[in-house]
């Protein structure tokens, strides 16, 4: 018997995989944005004509917002999985083993080093 999803998992999850989708379906702006970062005027504004595709208008409309969802979330969990010492009796006292206060994993815990992969790239 298959065990049923939770729906806000799979609400999540959808949600993550549409922004996924729309990010890799867009142009990157990497290496315009460093040509374009040279034409800065007086008034700080690049005066630029720009061909953007659809993809890359659906991505951009809803970037900003997303990305700062994405950072949120990610500050929240690295508040829950955070470090602490593991009260037990350990043979090296200057590196006492520690443990994820929220998952109880020995640090870093999978969680934290997942983020810290992610972020690495």
């Amino acid at each position: 018997m298959k065990a049923e999803r939770d729906p806000r998992e799979v609400r999540l999850r959808e949600r993550i995989e549409a922004i996924r989708a729309r990010s890799a379906k867009s142009t990157s702006w990497r290496s315009p944005a460093q040509y374009l970062s040279r034409l800065v005027n007086d008034t700080g504004h690049v005066p630029v004509k720009a061909r953007l595709s659809r993809e890359d208008l659906t991505f951009l409309a809803g970037a900003r917002d997303e990305v700062i969802a994405f950072a949120d979330l990610a500050v929240r969990l690295i508040e829950l999985h955070r470090p602490q010492d593991s009260g037990g009796i350990t043979s090296d006292p200057d590196s006492p083993i520690r443990r994820c206060r929220a998952c109880m994993w020995r640090w870093p815990c999978p969680t934290f080093r997942a983020i810290d992969e992610s972020l690495d790239r």
